[in-house]
């Protein structure tokens, strides 16, 4: 009868190699999702951080031409893209309209030049009155 660590030691292996084959296959999954997004006028990020916009992707010595700037066109290897840029949608209703005060022509609730807002804390971590230095 085998011992309960050789059971064990089975058990964690199986799990490990389970792991692994889930893990390519998502992979894959992921890589073939880049694929069919890659095409030309995408906008792309390279793995070094380049951005840019697909020209062109030539399939049998897998190149991409890439327009980093009007006019600039460089050939880079298409594995190097590492994700298609989505444009992303600013909604209007995020950032609340700060209101002038009419009086001084600052925004209400921001502290004036030189002035600490009120709450700040000082270096100590003790909170200052207005006008202390």
């Amino acid at each position: 009868m085998p011992d309960i660590t050789t059971i064990l030691m089975l058990a964690v292996l199986a799990v490990l190699v389970f792991f692994m084959f889930r893990n390519g296959r998502k992979r894959k999954a992921d890589l073939e999702a880049l694929q069919s997004k890659m095409v030309a006028g995408a906008e792309v990020m390279t793995n070094f951080g380049m951005y840019g916009t697909i020209v062109s992707i030539d399939e049998a010595e897998n190149k991409v031409a890439l327009e980093i700037a009007p006019g600039t066109v460089v050939n880079i290897h298409r594995q190097t893209i590492a994700r298609v840029v989505e444009p992303t949608v600013a909604e209007a209703d995020e950032a609340p309209v700060a209101e002038l005060n009419q009086d001084s022509g600052t925004v209400m609730g921001e502290p004036e030049f030189g002035q600490r807002a009120a709450g700040e804390d000082g270096i100590d971590g003790s909170t200052r009155a207005k006008g202390d230095a």
